[in-house]
This record gives C-alpha cells, sequence and structure tokens, in this order.
C-alpha cells in the first residue's frame, strides 16, 4: 500500500480509502447488507493496509453505520481512522447537531469520530449552517473530544465551493465528487487546486462515476483502452488517473465484492503521484472526449434556459440522457430519471422559452420528447 501526507495532520492516509456506500446486500435490498460479507472486506483491507474507512448517516437505509461499528471491532478500530457525515438536510435547528452526531457515535460503537464531514454541502445548506452557529459547535465538539478533524463533503459549483472554503479558515479537509470525467463538474479541478493552495487535503468521491467508469463500457471505449502499452482494466485507468495528481490525498472506493477491494488495493500498490506518461494521459483524454462523442445531446449545463416556467429541470434530463448513452447505463439513468419527478422531460409544455436563450441553439422542446419516450417507453 502506498501512503500520502494527509495535510496537517502529521498522519498518512492509504492511497485507497473504503467508502461503505455499496457494501454487498441480499436479495437485491440496498438496506439489507450482507453482514459476514461487508465485514470481511473491511478487515481484509485494513489487513491489506487501508487505514480510512468512510460512511455515513443514510448509506445503506441507515445501516452502513452500524456494520462498520461491527466490523472495527476485534481491535480494528485502533488500526484506522474513521470518517461519517452529520446529514445536513435532518438539521434544522443547532441541538439537532448534536443529536445526530451522538446517534452516529452509538451506532458506530466509538466514543470519536476522527474525520467528520458536514454532508452534501450546497449553497442552501451552508447557509443553513451558518445561521445554526455552526462554527461555534465545531470548537465544541472537538474540545469534547468528539470529533477530531472537520470537513466537509460538497455538491454545487466550484463558486459555492471557494465560498465555503473561504467562510472557515479552519477546515482540516473536504470530500469532492472527482474523476477524469467530472473536470469541470461541481468543484472540479478548479476545487481540487483551490483547496490544495490553501492546504486542505482532498479526499475524492465517485471516481470510477459509481462504476460506470468500469463495467462495460461502450466498444469505441474498449478499442481505445486496448491501444494502451500497459493493460489495466477501466476501473484502474480511472483511478490512477486519480493517484497521478499530487493534490489527491485520498480516493474512496465503494466497493461491493471480495475481488474489487483485492483489485483495488493490488492497483492503490502500484500508484503515485506523476507515474503515469504523457502518453497514457493523452490516452485517458481520448478516451474522455470520446465519452462526449457518445452524448446524443450537446448541452454544456450552462443553464441559460431555466428556470423553466413549468419546472422542467431542462440540463439535468439532458445530463441523465446523455450518461444513458454514454455509459451503457440505462436501468441506472431511467432511476435517476424517475427521481426528477415533475421536473421530468414529460412535463414541457412546449411554451418555447428556454430555445430563444440557448447559446447552442438546441431543438430543446423535440429533444425533451426524445428524452421523454426514451425513458417512459412502454
Amino acid at each position: 500500500m502506498q501512503y500520502r501526507d494527509f495535510g496537517k495532520t502529521g498522519w498518512k492516509v492509504s492511497a485507497l480509502g473504503f467508502g461503505a456506500i455499496r457494501l454487498p446486500v441480499i436479495d437485491g435490498d440496498n438496506n439489507k447488507i450482507d453482514e459476514p460479507k461487508a465485514i470481511e472486506m473491511i478487515r481484509y483491507a485494513i489487513d491489506n493496509g487501508v487505514n480510512y474507512i468512510d460512511t455515513a448517516w443514510p448509506y445503506h437505509g441507515g445501516n452502513s453505520e452500524l456494520v462498520v461499528g461491527k466490523a472495527l471491532k476485534d481491535g480494528y478500530r485502533e488500526k484506522v481512522k474513521l470518517a461519517t457525515k452529520l446529514p445536513s438536510w435532518l438539521v434544522n435547528k443547532p441541538e439537532d447537531m448534536d443529536k445526530y452526531l451522538n446517534e452516529q457515535l452509538k451506532k458506530l460503537q466509538t466514543d470519536h469520530i476522527d474525520f467528520y464531514l458536514l454532508h452534501a454541502l450546497n449553497k442552501d445548506q451552508w447557509n443553513k449552517y451558518k445561521s445554526l452557529n455552526v462554527f461555534e459547535w465545531i470548537d465544541k465538539v472537538k474540545a469534547e473530544g468528539k470529533v477530531k478533524y472537520i470537513g466537509f463533503s460538497f455538491h454545487d459549483e466550484f463558486d459555492v465551493f471557494k465560498q465555503i472554503i473561504d467562510d472557515y479558515d479552519k477546515w482540516d479537509f473536504c470530500q469532492i465528487q472527482y474523476n477524469y470525467m467530472d473536470v469541470d463538474v461541481q468543484a472540479g479541478e478548479k476545487g481540487l487546486k483551490y483547496a490544495a493552495s490553501k492546504g486542505i487535503p482532498v479526499v475524492i468521491m465517485e471516481p470510477i462515476r459509481g462504476g460506470r467508469l468500469a463495467t462495460n463500457p461502450p466498444e469505441p471505449i474498449k478499442e481505445l483502452w486496448n491501444t494502451a502499452k500497459i493493460k489495466r482494466s477501466p476501473a484502474e485507468w480511472a483511478l490512477q488517473w486519480l493517484w497521478n495528481q499530487p493534490e489527491v490525498t485520498v480516493v474512496l472506493s465503494g466497493m461491493s465484492t471480495m475481488e474489487q477491494v483485492k483489485e483495488n488495493i493490488e492497483s492503490a500498490s502500484r500508484s503515485g503521484v506523476n507515474s503515469l506518461t504523457a502518453e497514457e494521459l493523452q490516452l485517458i483524454e481520448k478516451v474522455r472526449n470520446k465519452y462526449k462523442e457518445l452524448s446524443p445531446v450537446a448541452c454544456t449545463g450552462c443553464n441559460y434556459c431555466m428556470p423553466c416556467p413549468n419546472g422542467v429541470n431542462i440540463p439535468r434530463n439532458f445530463s441523465v440522457y446523455n450518461e444513458a448513452h454514454m455509459y451503457n447505463s440505462y436501468e441506472d439513468s431511467k432511476r435517476e430519471y424517475n427521481w426528477l419527478g415533475e421536473a421530468k422531460a414529460s412535463s414541457c409544455v412546449e411554451c418555447g422559452n428556454c430555445e430563444s436563450t440557448c447559446p447552442q441553439h438546441l431543438p430543446i422542446i423535440e429533444l425533451l420528447k426524445d428524452v421523454a419516450a426514451y425513458f417512459e417507453k412502454a
């Protein structure tokens, strides 16, 4: 296992972290974790050098923290740093912060959380936390020894990320979604480099986009990977691209099988900053561009078409539609489409406001019909 400095903590973290968001389940029920398998996987990872375990309140319907707590018994808690997250969407008054932290300590069977995150921050959640005097609360729980280091995970635009970083000068770390397809999405590469410039360690989530960059890639993508001199699985290409960057502190992988655990540990052992050749980096760029070519809608996500007067989330509809084609992920994308509810493409009333503002001059009305027909076919 390779290790990296975790900022100013004086501690070295394994290049690979174990994300307990996709543990093995029973009968396809995400809330029913296969505990023996999950515990075996977590302990195997720890025995083979992984020292950062990440979970959160909502994972597996609230059961992930319980299983992680069981996995860290028998001396394993002392071998790792444990990360979990305060469920921001459930916090509405100051006492809620203590309420959820104390419950998490019980579920995890520990007296402290090493790395505690404000979960899934966006502009609204951050403004709410500030109104609840979150800075005073952070000082309190640190003084009590319940939390060692404080950070946040993030889902919004770069400008919001920068504001959160700048609003508080005591962040110990942060966590962002980042992979070779998402260099300009959410915090993106700019956020990675901005946090690093402030001396803030960056934990990476969704390194293979929830499996989309690893599972059954389209034929044109397979053909590109096959041109490489050194053969790697699509998952390893994605991981090595991240580990190649000095600003990346630890890469979380949500592993579902022991095979994935073993493969990722072996991959991490081969990792290193600036270990990829210029030719390999060019290949990854070609793969990124090829994925984009597979997108049926040339939407840039500029949001000029928003807000839609009828509540349709036009950019998100196009994003989900594109991903279904890019990643051969119809079923996953259909679930995401259905989660849009009244913001789905089929809610379009063809008013045309969006088309007059689209800088790409896209035929949005017709494209939304394509999206609705694709996902809502009988």
